[in-house]
């Protein structure tokens, strides 16, 4: 049986996409929450630089990880986004340990 999986993933929008790049990372929201597995998925945004957001997530299991990366509403959003970031996506993956 596989242990509960934390993820932090943080997402950088190019100066003057910030809108667009929100809009896309919260219509993620709701479906993922859907999604059997997930525990937890917030999203935030940089108090100090709107173009920085950050999604804290918890899943039951790797698997229940994989299978939202290929989710739907993902690769839906994933070409919305193409060209409109400041680089690659930073994504940890975390083993809770207290």
């Amino acid at each position: 049986m596989s242990q509960k999986i934390d993820v932090v993933a943080h997402i950088e929008a190019l100066p003057g996409e910030e809108a667009l790049v929100r809009e896309v990372l919260e219509s993620y929201i709701a479906p993922t929450r859907l999604e059997e597995g997930c525990l937890r998925y917030d999203l935030f945004v940089d108090q100090s630089n709107p173009c920085k957001f950050t999604f804290i997530e918890e899943w039951s299991s790797i698997e229940a990880l994989q299978k939202h990366s290929q989710s739907p509403h993902l690769a839906a959003g994933r070409p919305r986004v193409a060209g409109k970031l400041a680089g690659p996506n930073w994504v940890q993956i975390l083993d809770r340990i207290g």
